[in-house]
């Protein structure tokens, strides 16, 4: 890491560039697969299709995929005065198993964002839901309020699960940039073809441009494909204003990862064959598997409930004194093992940024992302100073920008 500036001294102004509002694509294209494909690799940019991304794969590549499931996470209650009150769900406060949290009856308690919070005076909000023939009561009360963080308790007058609720009373939180509400096309279009496990309140964009014809082209060249799940918060919105990256609290995320994705991944490494990131979340989650093993590998003798990779501990260590992959991953196969677990489960807070050593990742699927955001300090990272190069080939070429817009195949340096 001698060669790279301090991560914590990197200051976010370095990561600038001018986005023309005409180029952030607001609506999806009418096929998810015919995006355009931007191909960096050793240097040199190549023009191409996302239906044609298979063209750059190769047998015994591992393709991992962030099979989140965007919930309707936001929630609008009118009052009589005419004003409404928006809660943005952002996880459960009261259940460490989000799977439970949504199974939940009657009432459960949930970290929120309110949108025009001053205006809630009364004790309850309330809301008339209409569900299948019937209708039923959804009620929101404030229990605690820290800076604008607040723990909102809902209950309802219905036998239904929380994940219920939500699907019949929220709407599809679509990325604050895109200025417009989500329509019945976004319920489809911002979420993946294979999306499982809810609970994020954003998409991991670079999946949207997979359909089932991807996936078969992928099967019939021999590349593996593995799911994992990181639930992605709504902090990965959350602009850098301080003055270096150390000032910056990075947000958490639940992750949750297979013990047969661990096995592949160690295979695969074995094999010497590529492990592609599909999204910046997944990078994120690969990058945080190798941290947890070097955890687990000094805290021998400590009892390790969960994985929780904090900001800055990719950097705490010289890289030399830090183990391989392979080790780390046996390492942490064996300690799932022997406590029983089939699926490692926990919390990452990783800061991925130029002076960064990835440990698990090869290439790298993603979307175009903002300027001055912690996503594109996790492409510099993976490219080096040629993300410049690369931002400005896509706008001079007409991709286009953010959630539902164009795609690039990252090969690293």
């Amino acid at each position: 890491m001698s060669n790279f500036p301090d991560p914590k001294k990197l200051s976010i102004d370095a990561f600038r560039y001018d986005l023309p509002e005409d180029r952030i694509a607001i609506k999806p294209l009418d096929r998810r697969d015919q995006s355009k494909l931007l191909v960096y690799r050793q240097g040199q940019i190549t023009d191409s299709h996302f239906d044609q991304a298979d063209t750059y794969l190769e047998s015994g590549d591992l393709l991992i995929f962030n099979q989140t499931k965007v919930i309707r996470a936001r929630l609008l209650f009118q009052k009589t005065s005419g004003s409404t009150i928006e809660i943005m769900c952002l996880e459960p406060f009261d259940e460490p198993e989000i799977s439970r949290a949504f199974l939940q009856k009657k009432e459960c308690q949930w970290n929120a964002l309110v949108g025009n919070a001053k205006r809630w005076k009364e004790p309850i909000l309330r809301k008339n839901i209409k569900y299948n023939s019937g209708s039923f009561e959804l009620c929101a009360e404030q229990i605690k309020n820290n800076n604008g963080n607040f723990v909102i308790r809902f209950f309802w007058d219905a036998d239904l699960t929380f994940a219920e609720v939500i699907e019949a009373a929220g709407k599809i939180p679509l990325p604050p940039y895109l200025n417009r509400e989500a329509d019945e096309d976004d319920v489809i279009r911002y979420q993946t073809v294979y999306a499982k496990d809810q609970g994020s309140v954003a998409a991991p964009t670079a999946g949207l441009h997979f359909t089932e014809n991807s996936f078969a082209k992928l099967k019939a060249k021999a590349v593996t494909t593995a799911f994992i799940t990181l639930h992605v918060g709504a902090g990965t919105f959350k602009p850098v204003k301080a003055p270096t990256m150390q000032e910056h609290e990075m947000h958490e995320e639940r992750v949750s990862i297979p013990v047969d994705v661990i096995e592949k991944i160690l295979h695969t490494i074995k094999e010497e064959n590529r492990v592609i990131s599909v999204g910046t979340t997944s990078l994120r989650t690969l990058e945080s598997l190798y941290w947890f093993g070097v955890h687990v590998m000094k805290e021998k003798n400590v009892n390790v409930e969960e994985m929780r990779i904090s900001q800055w501990e990719p950097y705490e260590d010289e890289a030399d004194k830090n183990p391989s992959p392979v080790q780390a991953l046996e390492t942490i196969l064996s300690w799932m093992k022997k406590n029983n677990r089939i699926i490692l489960s926990g919390f990452t807070q990783i800061l991925i940024a130029p002076g960064y050593e990835f440990k698990i990742a090869n290439v790298l699927i993603t979307n175009f992302h903002q300027p001055e955001s912690t996503l594109l300090l996790l492409v510099s990272a993976f490219i080096g100073e040629d993300w410049k190069k690369v931002y400005q080939h896509a706008l001079q070429n007409n991709y286009r920008f953010l959630s539902y817009g164009d795609s690039s195949l990252l090969f690293r340096k």
